[in-house]
């Protein structure tokens, strides 16, 4: 069950829940859009995979499973992965 993280992880922009700008990568590292288009070009810091939006949960079921709290911040002044995968569509990663 996805974590639904409170934050860009880069910036600390605030992502709620039902944010619309929310990029996560498969291991769930999680961006704004700006940080995605703008400084990550698609490319995860963490994995070098790509990104997609996350999914909203219903408000129902946050009652049950809670988004994640507390906040996960790792600024990204240097991406190993950026210059051998910015040209390659994640698929093909």
């Amino acid at each position: 069950m996805l974590e639904i993280r409170p934050n860009c992880e880069n910036c600390d922009k605030a992502l709620p829940n039902d944010s619309l700008e929310v990029m996560i990568c498969t291991y769930e590292c999680t961006f704004c859009a700006e940080c995605v288009e703008n400084i990550l070009q698609n490319v995860c810091p963490n994995c070098g995979g790509g990104f997609e939006k996350r999914p909203i949960r219903p408000k129902n079921e946050l009652i049950k499973n809670p988004a994640r709290k507390d906040k996960v911040l790792k600024p990204v002044s240097f991406n190993k992965f950026l210059e051998t995968n910015k040209n390659i569509e994640p698929n093909k990663r």
